[in-house]
């Protein structure tokens, strides 16, 4: 392409400062480097964890936010043959180097080079290839997909099949992975069994639906807001719960309708008093619980008593997905119609509303919302 090899000048939306709206700015996207993608970026959707750092973060800005995306290969720096100009693709925030012993282990889908030369701790790392007036910009997670150009190390990029419409797969980067995946690969949903699924976001809708996929005989869905219910059910949800209609913990609630509780409980919205909540929801003998929805900013706690009788408390990130394998997987699926994606969808915006999607979101009347950021 003409701009290969050349700074490129496009427009992205800039968090200045924590707790601030977004600014549409000119950036500057400096070429490829060495096992680095230049990626045009065609589409993202906005997800909580880019409101979890915009909001809940001190540090990491200015940065370009945004990891739920998809595009097209604009040029690859030295190094680099898996990819080529022209490539539909997704950049991932979990990396795949294949060779390191995390990548190497059926064990864990991290990889130990996916933090080099970052600090672990701030989700905004300063190696990054943007500048905007004159100032460095941080990349969000290795991605930065709120911008028409981001460069991204090969380890972090999916190819995926050519026929993909990216406005409807840049929700694969994220959200319906890490809700699937929890139920599918972390939890194990095992067929005939029952389930809860805690929060009916993106991510808990996608829990829903990999529940079903694994066979789940009862699938409970728990929230607050009824209006989502109905949404639930397209996915495969059975039942509904809504704690504020009970004067009980909703643990004694599940525990009643299910003989002594569910056998998969599934938290999915990063609050830790409803993670031990959907511990205690689970049976006590053999249930799993599994934490879904991210936070950093507090301690959660049980009791010993409620694992020692047989119950497992496990974490699951991105799904237990190893990224460059399981995102073009689950594309394909898409594609076959085995998994949902856009029922997902319930706005189209462009990248000059990213605001308006973010506040959407705040307010949670929005599942997802996808930006069109560059023409393909």
């Amino acid at each position: 392409m003409a701009t290969a090899g050349k700074v490129i000048k496009c427009k992205a939306a800039v968090a200045w400062e924590p707790k601030k709206p977004l600014v549409i700015e000119e950036i500057e996207v400096t070429p490829p480097q060495a096992n680095e993608v230049r990626i045009k970026i065609v589409a993202t959707s906005v997800c909580h964890t880019d409101l979890y750092h915009l909001l809940e973060d001190e540090a990491g800005f200015p940065t370009v936010l945004g990891h739920e995306g998809a595009g097209i290969v604009e040029s690859v720096g030295p190094g680099v043959t898996e990819f080529q100009p022209g490539d539909k693709v997704i950049p991932l925030f979990i990396s795949q180097c294949r060779e390191c012993r995390f990548c190497k282990s059926p064990k864990t889908n991290q990889c130990e080079n996916a933090w080099s030369g970052r600090d672990p701790q701030m989700m905004a790392s300063a190696d990054s290839r943007f500048t905007c007036k004159g100032k460095k910009v941080l990349q969000f997670v290795g991605t930065s997909t709120f911008s028409e150009y981001t460069v991204v190390n090969q380890i972090a990029v999916a190819k995926i099949d050519p026929t993909a419409p990216l406005d409807k797969v840049c929700l694969l980067g994220c959200g319906i992975c890490t809700g699937y995946g929890a139920a599918v690969n972390t939890a194990k949903v095992e067929p005939g069994s029952t389930c809860a699924v805690f929060g009916l976001g993106a991510v808990g809708l996608a829990a829903v639906m990999g529940c079903k996929a694994a066979g789940a005989k009862r699938i409970f869905a728990v929230d607050i807001n009824p209006d989502k219910f109905e949404k639930a059910k397209v996915f495969g949800a059975t039942d509904f719960v809504n704690p504020k209609d009970h004067d009980k913990p909703i643990s004694q609630v599940l525990a009643e309708m299910t003989n002594g509780g569910v056998d998969y409980s599934l938290e999915c919205i990063g609050k830790v008093d409803i993670m031990r909540s959907a511990l205690e929801s689970c049976i006590p003998s053999w249930g799993v619980s599994v934490i879904v929805g991210w936070t950093d900013l507090e301690d959660f706690s049980a009791r010993p008593v409620q694992l020692i009788a047989g119950r497992t408390w496990k974490g699951s990130l991105f799904g237990g997905f190893k990224s460059k394998d399981g995102v073009p997987q689950m594309v394909k699926d898409y594609l076959d119609k085995k998994v949902k994606v856009d029922e997902f969808i319930t706005h189209n915006m462009t990248l000059d509303q990213v605001n308006d999607a973010i506040e959407l979101m705040k307010q949670s009347k929005c599942i997802r919302t996808v930006l069109s950021v560059s023409p393909q």
